[in-house]
């Protein structure tokens, strides 16, 4: 047995991010990861709030900079009623404007690996190939883990917290109580697979995401390299037959019936190398907990929610949930502001931005609808001017709220100030009435000024 302040289950950005602050901070962090890394994940495309803000309070923005991944500076939807293709760029919105008006397509080969290795820097005990079994508890509270590690022996580990970014096979996420919740909303299933070259757009789009929508769903196609093209068939459930039996036949029925993609992959072969040479399916896979956390313990990431991927949230709700959790332990363990208190600001702000997906989602799916249409309902769902709330979603600055002295800055946008300027970003303003802010490094919440 061996004793921390901080227990993180898994080793992906969510993890990584929450261990990362975490041992930051000077607290005793236990990292385990059941694989080893690199290993592959799905959900390639990046938000630039997550590399601008995130990945810059981690020190790492500058290790991802130089990484060589393809630069996304925004995307294209072939969607909707519109009989054209209609494109988006994150330099459009006001809060992306200028160095942060970009994000990555990754490998998460890759890019989780740097996220791990920073937080091995940054102080966390991190252990490959050990795999959490299930929790420590004490009455009422999550006092620890049990886990095997990689000679296979059962093991155990104390702490004050402990933090699930396991990911949706989660093990322990049923320990915080309450219930998995799947949408009825996305019940849809995913055929992905990857292919040696393909089209790209013209510059400078050459890099961005391309979602297309055909009779049965729709598909992104993601540029990874020159040479590397990520391609998914998002299925409804009502036709979800369509998938049954052999994927390869399924996968080039699905491409043939959607023109833009069929054009873009035309001659071009499947990968062949692992980890790319296999086609894989994931299904209903949109889902809410109804309890995100419990004395003890606190769930981030896919551990704890998952919305559909059109609008590439997955990484940046990983990883922001982790800045909210890791910011509520230190404030915690730091004794700043009481744990209910921590924990209630983390559960608020990562619903409030799990909820503004999704209800946008609810519209963007109306395929009966145009451009405009969708404009107008993200500035409903949002609270803002049309003519940017659609470019801050999908850069994932755009938790706006109101107060009695205006408009709220979005979270996503604090995150790249914070991360650009540290504490010359300036005073931030709670985000609910009553809420707490963030200390200038990005790390503790802290009681506003009055």
């Amino acid at each position: 047995m061996a004793d921390f302040d901080v227990v993180v289950v898994g080793g992906g950005p969510g993890g990584s991010t929450a261990a990362g602050l975490v041992a930051a901070d000077g607290h005793r962090v236990l990292l385990l990861e059941q694989e080893h890394l690199p290993r592959y994940r799905i959900g390639e495309s990046l938000l630039p709030a997550t590399v601008h803000g995130i990945c810059a309070l981690l020190g790492v923005r500058d290790e991802v900079e130089r990484a060589g991944f393809v630069r996304k500076r925004g995307g294209m939807f072939r969607w909707g009623s519109d009989p054209e293709p209609w494109k988006f760029a994150f330099a459009a919105s006001d809060r992306m404007a200028g160095p942060t008006s970009y994000a990555y397509q990754v490998e998460r080969t890759r890019f989780d690996t740097i996220l791990l290795r920073n937080a091995s820097r940054l102080g966390a005990d991190v252990r490959e190939g050990h795999r959490a079994l299930g929790t420590l508890r004490d009455g009422g509270r999550i006092t620890g883990v049990r886990y095997l590690d990689d000679t296979g022996r059962e093991r155990e580990a104390t702490a004050r917290f402990v933090v699930d970014a396991s990911g949706h096979t989660s093990r322990l996420h049923h320990d915080v109580g309450g219930v998995r919740e799947y949408s009825p909303d996305f019940r849809n299933l995913a055929l992905f697979g990857y292919f040696r070259g393909g089209a790209r757009l013209p510059e400078p789009d050459a890099g961005n995401i391309l979602c297309a929508a055909f009779a049965d769903g729709w598909f992104w196609y993601i540029p990874l390299a020159a040479t590397l093209t990520s391609v998914g068939a998002v299925v409804r459930r009502d036709a979800a037959a369509r998938v049954q039996g052999d994927p390869e036949t399924a996968f080039r029925g699905l491409i043939a019936d959607c023109p833009m993609i069929r054009d873009f992959l035309r001659g071009v072969p499947r990968a062949t190398e692992p980890p790319y040479d296999r086609l894989r399916v994931r299904k209903d896979y949109s889902y809410d907990r109804t309890s995100l956390r419990c004395p003890g313990m606190v769930l981030v990431g896919d551990a704890a929610c998952f919305i559909d991927p059109v609008f590439s949230s997955g990484v940046h709700l990983a990883t922001y949930s982790a800045l909210l959790a890791a910011r509520s332990i230190n404030s915690t363990l730091a004794g700043l502001v009481p744990e209910e208190r921590c924990f209630a600001e983390f559960e608020a702000r990562y619903r409030r931005e799990f909820g503004l997906f999704r209800e946008f989602l609810r519209g963007f799916y109306r395929l009966e609808a145009n451009q405009r249409a969708y404009y107008q309902y993200a500035g409903r769902v949002t609270g803002r001017d049309e003519r940017t709330a659609f470019l801050d979603l999908v850069g994932g600055v755009s938790s706006a709220d109101f107060d009695t002295l205006g408009e709220v800055l979005a979270e996503g946008a604090q995150l790249q100030l914070r991360g650009l300027l540290g504490a010359d970003a300036g005073e931030e303003p709670p985000m609910f009435p009553g809420g707490l802010v963030s200390t200038s490094d990005g790390r503790r919440w802290r009681v506003p000024d009055a």
